[in-house]
C-alpha cells in the first residue's frame, strides 16, 4: 500500500484550543484513515511551517485526497500538504526508467 506524508497547520484558534484542553489526536485520525481503507501511521508534533506531520498508507491517490479534503474541510487547519513517498526500490526503478526515457535538455540534440 503507497506510504503518504501528510503536513499540517493549525489555526490560531486550534492552537489556543489545544493549549486551553489538551489532547492526543492520534486515535481520532487513525480511525478516519482505516474508513478510507488506510493504515495508520505515527503522528508527530513539529515545528516551523506545520504543526503536525504524520505518515500514513492508504490505498490509493483517490483515498489520500479524500482524507487531505476530509481534514482541510473540517476548519481546524490553515493549510494540508499531502506528499507521496517511494521506497528506494520504486525510487530506483523510478531512476532506470527516466533513463531510458529519451528525453533530451533543451539545446542537445
Amino acid at each position: 500500500m503507497p506510504s503518504y506524508l501528510v503536513q499540517v497547520a493549525y489555526t490560531p484558534e486550534t492552537v489556543a484550543a489545544f493549549v486551553a484542553q489538551p489532547q492526543d489526536r492520534t486515535e481520532a485520525i487513525g480511525k478516519v484513515v482505516k474508513k478510507l481503507g488506510g493504515k495508520p501511521g505515527k503522528l508527530y508534533l513539529s515545528f516551523g511551517d506545520y504543526d503536525v506531520v504524520g505518515i500514513y498508507e492508504m490505498p490509493d491517490n483517490v483515498s489520500a485526497a479524500a482524507f487531505a479534503m476530509a481534514i482541510a474541510g473540517g476548519g481546524s487547519c490553515k493549510s494540508v500538504k499531502t506528499t507521496p513517498l517511494m521506497t528506494s526500490e520504486e525510487a530506483v526503478a523510478a531512476m532506470k526508467k527516466a533513463g531510458g526515457s529519451g528525453y533530451k535538455p533543451v539545446g542537445n540534440k
